[in-house]
């Protein structure tokens, strides 16, 4: 993989969320964060390296902080979390150091780059205490065990509610609805080369049409006026006439390539909260991505490190990331907050790629792409 290629995944959809709420002039909910950008549940007495547990993770992790000390309760040790620049930049500076890690566990790296971690050995195989109820289908390394799944979330295609009703127009649905002529000019998505979502979308016409039926669709897209973006921030904020940062005259693009939270998100953010969701997702277009957490090989504090991790699928961390990440819980029987049932969409048969898959094709597939689409 190019270091252009792993440095620009600027997009996650905690990112994602994040970036709305600034768009609304709010901040998210956020951790505790001391002067060095870290966060810690302790009480102050974290000295310790052996009572101090450090996750390194790309910049949008976030925990409630009492969940965090409740970690330090139960087990004694004090959680520091790294942030280390997005998904894709935080995975190259653990595999720069691998060996001699930043920290003790790393998270955040999805299913999209997940061979890149495993086939470069940064991880201590662990099965962590509770896995026997995360979703098997999350469990993508379930034989092998290094890393745990953490969490789930869906890129879709947003509509603006307003546009459709306003034209009398249906919104489209699936990938094969956004080739047809009444949707013409409308969808705006994010360069599968710079940006997660994009990936991520591209991988969902992967799934649907197969390696070698996605450029055919892509011509199609193409030619029914899709308009390409480099980042998530750009393409929602700036350019998709539906979301709160989008009330703007160049914001003409009802259709945007986001995420199944998205709508949970504008609802939570708006002054006054409004009664429905201002936004849809075409829930046909829909690519599953999950994201995972392993103990670094070489950590300095592996014991606190497996603590961990138990406690990330543990019922307390997974009910509590709903509304701090904007991301489904793997764990089963974990009940979401209203503002997810209420609001969010239930995506039934999302999009897949075996990481295995990905692995094998995604430079392929990007370079394909960008010959196809942008060039």
């Amino acid at each position: 993989m190019s270091s252009t290629r792993s440095s620009s995944r600027t997009s996650t959809r905690r990112a994602a969320a994040g970036a709305l709420a600034a768009a609304l002039g709010v901040s998210a909910l956020a951790a505790c964060a001391g002067s060095d950008g870290s966060t810690s549940s302790g009480d102050g007495s974290g000295g310790s390296p052996s009572k101090t547990v450090t996750l390194v993770s790309h910049d949008s992790f976030n925990s409630s902080p009492a969940v965090l000390k409740e970690f330090t309760k139960e087990t004694g040790y004090t959680v520091k979390v790294l942030k280390s620049g997005d998904a894709g930049e935080a995975l190259n500076k653990e595999i720069l150091t691998k060996g001699s890690p930043q920290g003790d566990v790393f998270f955040g790296v999805d299913n999209t780059l997940l061979s890149r971690a495993l086939d470069n050995g940064l991880f201590t195989p662990y099965e962590a205490k509770g896995l026997d109820r995360v979703e098997e289908s999350a469990r993508l390394d379930k034989d092998k065990n290094r890393v745990t799944p953490i969490d789930t979330g869906d890129i879709c295609v947003n509509y603006d509610k307003k546009y459709f009703a306003d034209k009398k127009l249906a919104p489209p649905r699936t990938f094969d609805d956004l080739i047809k002529p009444q949707y013409k000019n409308l969808l705006v998505t994010e360069n599968a080369a710079t940006s997660s979502p994009g990936l991520g979308f591209l991988l969902g016409t992967v799934a649907r049409y197969g390696d070698n039926g996605w450029q055919d669709y892509w011509k199609k897209l193409k030619d029914n006026g899709v308009q390409v973006v480099d980042s998530w921030e750009q393409a929602y904020n700036d350019t998709f006439s539906g979301s709160a940062g989008g009330k703007k005259a160049k914001a003409d693009r009802p259709l945007v390539v986001s995420y199944a939270s998205s709508p949970p998100v504008e609802v939570l953010y708006a002054e006054p909260r409004p009664e429905e969701a201002p936004t849809g997702v075409a829930t046909g277009t829909c690519f599953r991505q999950t994201e995972f957490a392993g103990l670094l090989n070489g950590a300095k504090n592996e014991a606190g490190g497996k603590a961990l991790l138990d406690f990330l699928i543990g019922e307390k961390f997974q009910a509590d990331m709903p509304l701090n990440m904007f991301v489904n819980p793997v764990v089963k029987d974990i009940a979401l907050p209203e503002l997810f049932t209420k609001f969010g969409a239930t995506v039934d048969t999302p999009g897949t790629v075996a990481p295995e898959t990905i692995a094998a094709h995604r430079e392929q597939w990007i370079q394909s792409w960008s010959s196809l689409v942008v060039k």
